[in-house]
C-alpha cells in the first residue's frame, strides 16, 4: 500500500515526526518498508511567471524571456524549451540555486546574452522523467513561493508491506483509524454531502449467484462532463501513490478505492444493453479487458469458475477484478452508471492470477472489503462526480442477497495475560477496543481487579480478522504495545534425551557432505511440471490449484528439477565447479498413505537427499591433470559418508539417467533406495547446460542416517598371509555380488574366521579371454591374533573360495 504521508495526516496527525510515526505503525504490524520524499533535494527553485518572450539574436532554438520572480524586477533568462510561452507559470532557479545530481545554477552568458538563472523540467527536477518542456504550473500559484512549498516536494511517500489479514488497512482512511488507535489522535473522516437524485432512471440488476455477490448498489448519472480536469490536489495523491491520472471519471474511482479501500467501477451507459446481470462466466465466453488482454471465462482446468457482470448481450466486466474495454468511459462519455459491490473474497480469490495479472481490485476484494459500506461510498463517489464533472443524479438501487455475519468473540482477560506473558488486565483490554472502535460487552467475573473477566466484541462488518480469542489478544497487544513486553530468559525444565549410536541427525549429514566440498542448496516444493515430464520419475505430480508462478505448478515428486535450476543459475554465472546437495521432502500419491499432523492423506512425503555434481573431479591444480567427474566420484563420495556396507550399486536404467552411467542403490538388506548416474543426453540440450553432463543421485534419507558403531577388535602380533587371485567371470557377474558370495562364505566357514579384508585391485578385458568374460583380480588379508598362520591353512582357504565361487557365478582362476 502506497500513500503520501500528508494525505494520511489530513485525517489523523499525531504530534509526531515522520521517522516515529513510521516506527510506531512498524511496531503495531503495519510495516512501513520504504519512506522516500516526493522529490529529491534541490534548494533555490521558485514559482515564476514569463513576462514576455522574444527571439535570441544569435541562436534559432533558443528564446530570451523575462520572468516574474517576485523580487521586485524581472530577470532575464535565456531559455530553449519549445513550450515556453508568455504568461505561464513554471519553475525557475535562480542563480545560488542547486539542482538534483549537484547542478549549481549562476549567472552566465548564452551566444553572448547574459540569463539570470534556468527554467526548468519535470526532468531537471528529478520529478519525473518527462523533458519536452517546462513544467507547466497552475495558475493559482503565488510567484516566488518556494516550489517545494507551492507543490509539498517536502511530503514523504510510504509504502507498508500489509499482512493478508489487514484488509481494512488497505486505504488511507484505514490506516488513520490505526494511527488514531496507535497514537491517541483524533480521527477526521472525510465529510460529504450526499446528493439528492434528481432523475428517476435506474438500470435493472439481478444477481444470479449469491455466492459470488453478497450486495451490489448502484446508480445512473446523466450529463456529466468527461472532458472535467481531475483536481490538482487530486490528481496530485493519486500520483504520489503509484496511479497514474487518466481522466476525471476514471481517477474518481480510483481516489475513492485508495481513500475508503472501496473499488468502485463506473460504466459508460450508452453501451450497456439492457440490464445487468451478476453470475458466473460460462463456457466459450470471452472478454476483452481494460489491459487489452482478452480472456477466456469458463471454468478452469480445476473447475474453478470466474465471477461475471454482463448484459444482455454480452459480458461487461470481470467481477472484482477488472473492466471491460466494451462499456469503459471516454472523453466522450455522458451517461454513466456507478456500481458499489461486496464480492465475496472466495469468489475473487486467485481468479486474477490465472489470467497471470493482479490489479488493486482484486487484491482487496479477494482479502475483504466492508460489505456495510456500499452505499455510503457510492455517495461519496457521486459527490464526488457531481462536483468535479457535473451531471444528474438517478436513485441509488441497492440489492442484497446474503451479508457475511459478524458473530462476537470473547476474550478472557487471565488468557490474554498468559498469552501475552505481561500483567495486562480488563482496563488494558477495554482502553485497547475503545481505541480500534471495536464495540465490546464486559461480563465481570469473582475477581475485584477483573482478572477473570470475559469481554465480549462485536466485529465491525471492515473487520474480517477478528475471528477467533487470539485475534483479540492480537489487538490488544498491538495497541498496549509490542515494545513493552518484558524481557525475560526463557524457563523450561532440560532432559537429557538417549542418542542412538547407530543413527546421526539430519544436520551432522549435511555436515559431512559440506566436509567433502559439497555446498547445500534449498528449493520450493513446487516445481514446472515441464520439468518432472522431462525427468519421467514414475509418478504423476500433484498439480496446484492456486500456483505463485507458471513454472512452480506442481509438487515435486524428485529433487533433481530444483537441483537442476540451481546448476544452470550457477552455470550462467560462470562457476567452474559445482557440487550441490538437497535433503527435503517429495510428494508422491499414494492411496495408502494415512493423514497426520503435518501430512495429507493419500499423500506420501517421504523425505530424501539428492545431489549434483559438474565440472572438473579436483579444482585446477599443478600436480593433477584435470578430468571431469564421473559416476565413480559421486559414487565413493556416497559410500564414504554412507559407511561400508550400507549402500551398492546395481546397473539398471532410469529415464533421466543415461543408459550406460545409471545405477540402482540398494541398502545392507537388499532394498532399492534411490538412483546414481549420469544425466541422460536427450536433457542436456533442454536444460541449457553446457556439453558436460552432469552426476545426478538421490535417495531416501533414512540409509544415510545410519551409522555403524565402532567395535573393538583385538590387534595382532603376527605378520598376515597376502594371497592375489584373478577370477574369470561373465561379463555379467557384479563385483558387489562376488564380495557378498565371499562375506557369506567367512561367515559359514571357520576356516574363513581369519579373513580379515578383501579388495578388487584389477579388472581385464582383451586377449586371452572370450568375448563375453572379464577377470577380476582380489587381494586377500589373512591374519589371526593367536598365531601365525600356516601356507597350507591360507591356500584351504582360497581354495574354498574358488569353489564356492565355481558354483554360484561360474568362476575359474585366470591361469595368465
Amino acid at each position: 500500500m502506497k500513500f503520501s504521508e500528508r494525505w494520511l495526516r489530513a485525517y489523523a496527525n499525531p504530534d509526531l515526526s515522520s521517522e516515529a510515526l513510521a516506527h510506531a505503525l512498524t511496531m503495531a504490524g503495519l510495516e512501513v518498508e520504504e519512506r522516500a520524499p516526493a522529490a529529491p533535494p534541490f534548494t533555490g527553485v521558485v514559482v515564476g511567471k514569463v513576462l514576455e518572450v522574444t527571439r535570441h539574436p544569435n541562436a534559432d532554438k533558443l528564446n530570451v524571456c523575462s520572468v516574474d520572480v517576485g523580487a521586485g524586477e524581472p530577470q532575464q533568462i535565456v531559455c530553449g524549451a519549445p513550450n515556453v510561452v508568455a504568461g505561464m507559470k513554471a519553475p525557475c532557479a535562480l542563480p545560488g540555486a542547486e539542482l538534483p545530481g549537484g547542478m549549481k545554477i549562476g549567472i552566465a552568458k548564452m551566444r553572448g546574452v547574459e540569463s539570470r538563472g534556468m527554467l526548468c523540467s519535470a526532468r531537471e527536477l528529478g520529478l519525473s522523467e518527462d523533458h519536452g518542456g517546462l513544467l507547466s504550473l497552475s495558475d493559482e500559484l503565488a510567484v516566488g513561493t518556494s516550489l517545494r512549498d507551492a507543490l509539498s516536494l517536502d511530503d514523504q511517500l510510504w509504502l507498508l508491506k500489509l499482512t493478508p489479514n489487514l484488509a481494512h488497512c488497505m486505504s488511507v482512511t484505514g490506516i488513520a483509524r490505526e494511527v488514531a488507535a496507535i497514537t491517541g489522535a483524533p480521527l477526521v473522516l472525510p465529510p460529504f454531502e450526499p446528493v439528492e437524485p434528481t432523475i428517476e432512471d435506474t438500470l435493472a440488476v439481478s444477481i444470479d449467484a449469491p455466492e459470488l455477490c453478497g450486495r451490489f448498489s448502484g446508480r445512473v448519472i446523466r450529463g456529466v462532463d468527461a472532458r472535467a480536469p481531475t483536481p490538482a490536489w487530486m490528481r496530485e495523491r493519486l500520483e504520489r501513490s503509484g496511479q497514474r491520472s487518466i481522466s476525471a471519471l476514471v481517477d474518481l474511482s480510483n481516489y475513492v478505492m485508495l481513500e475508503l479501500g472501496r473499488p468502485t467501477h463506473v460504466f459508460d451507459l450508452a453501451k450497456i444493453d439492457g440490464g445487468l446481470e451478476v453470475r458466473w462466466g460460462r463456457a466459450g465466453e470471452r472478454l476483452e479487458l481494460l489491459n487489452g488482454q482478452t480472456v477466456e471465462l469458463g471454468p478452469d482446468e480445476h473447475g474453478l469458475p470466474v465471477g461475471v457482470i454482463a448484459d444482455a448481450s454480452r459480458v461487461e466486466s470481470l467481477a472484482g477484478i477488472m473492466g471491460g474495454e466494451a462499456t469503459a468511459v471516454s472523453l466522450d462519455t455522458t451517461d454513466i452508471y456507478v456500481e458499489a459491490a461486496f464480492w465475496w473474497p472466495a469468489s475473487v480469490a486467485g481468479r486474477a492470477r490465472r489470467y497471470h495479472f493482479s490489479t488493486d481490485a482484486a487484491q482487496r476484494f479477494e482479502r475483504g472489503v466492508d460489505a456495510a459500506g456500499t452505499v455510503d461510498d457510492l455517495e461519496y463517489l457521486t459527490r464526488l462526480i457531481v462536483d468535479v464533472c457535473g451531471g444528474r443524479v438517478g436513485p441509488l438501487d441497492d440489492t442484497i442477497t446474503s451479508l457475511p455475519g459478524r458473530p462476537p468473540v470473547s476474550l478472557r482477560v487471565a488468557r490474554a495475560r498468559k498469552v501475552i506473558g505481561a500483567d495486562i488486565g480488563l482496563a488494558d483490554c477495554t482502553a485497547a477496543f475503545e481505541r480500534l472502535g471495536l464495540p465490546y460487552e464486559v461480563s465481570p467475573g469473582a475477581a475485584a481487579d477483573g482478572s477473570d473477566a470475559v469481554v465480549t466484541v462485536i466485529p465491525p462488518s471492515r473487520r474480517f480478522d477478528l475471528e477467533i480469542e487470539e485475534d483479540l489478544i492480537e489487538e490488544v497487544v498491538r495497541i498496549w504495545g509490542f515494545e513493552r513486553l518484558p524481557v525475560r530468559p526463557p524457563r523450561a525444565s532440560a532432559s537429557m534425551r538417549p542418542v542412538p549410536e547407530d543413527r546421526r541427525s539430519a544436520t551432522l549429514l549435511k555436515r559431512c557432505w559440506a566436509d567433502r566440498d559439497w555446498q547445500e542448496v534449498v528449493n520450493f516444493a513446487f516445481v514446472s511440471d515441464r520439468m518432472e515430464t522431462m525427468l519421467e520419475t514414475g509418478s504423476a505430480p500433484i498439480a496446484l490449484l492456486n500456483p505463485i508462478a507458471e513454472t512452480m505448478n506442481v509438487m515435486r515428486t524428485t529433487l533433481w528439477g530444483g537441483l537442476l535450476g540451481n546448476l544452470r543459475h550457477n552455470l550462467n554465472r560462470k562457476a567452474a565447479r559445482v557440487r550441490l546437495f538437497e535433503v527435503g521432502r517429495v510428494f508422491l500419491r499414494d492411496a495408502a498413505a494415512a493423514g497426520g499432523p503435518l501430512s495429507v492423506p493419500g499423500i506420501d512425503q517421504p523425505w530424501r537427499i539428492a545431489g549434483v555434481a559438474w565440472g572438473p573431479a579436483l579444482d585446477e591444480q599443478w600436480g593433477t591433470k584435470t578430468r571431469a567427474v564421473d559416476f565413480f566420484d559421486v559414487k565413493a563420495d556416497l559410500e564414504a559418508i554412507a559407511g561400508a556396507g550400507t549402500l551398492r550399486c546395481e546397473p539398471a536404467a532410469h529415464p533421466a539417467l543415461h543408459p550406460g552411467q545409471s545405477a540402482r542403490l540398494v541398502d545392507a538388506e537388499g532394498r532399492p533406495v534411490g538412483w546414481l548416474g549420469a544425466l541422460h543426453p536427450r536433457l542436456v540440450q533442454p536444460l541449457d547446460l553446457p556439453g558436460q553432463a552432469p552426476i545426478l543421485f538421490e535417495l531416501a534419507l533414512d540409509p544415510m542416517l545410519r551409522r555403524t558403531v565402532p567395535a573393538y577388535r583385538e590387534f595382532s602380533r603376527f605378520p598376515p598371509a597376502i594371497r592375489d587371485l584373478a577370477f574369470v567371470l561373465p561379463e555379467g557377474v557384479l563385483v558387489s555380488a562376488v564380495l557378498a558370495d565371499i562375506a557369506a562364505l567367512r561367515r559359514a566357514e571357520p576356516l574363513l574366521e581369519p579373513l580379515r579384508d578383501v579388495r578388487l585391485f584389477d579388472e581385464y578385458r582383451g586377449k586371452g579371454l572370450e568375448n563375453k568374460e572379464k577377470s577380476l583380480a582380489f587381494r586377500f588379508w589373512m591374519q589371526d591374533t593367536q598365531r601365525t598362520l600356516e601356507d597350507a591353512e591360507v591356500d584351504s582357504a582360497m581354495k574354498a573360495i574358488t569353489v564356492r565361487l565355481g558354483e554360484t557365478r561360474g568362476a575359474r582362476l585366470r591361469s595368465s
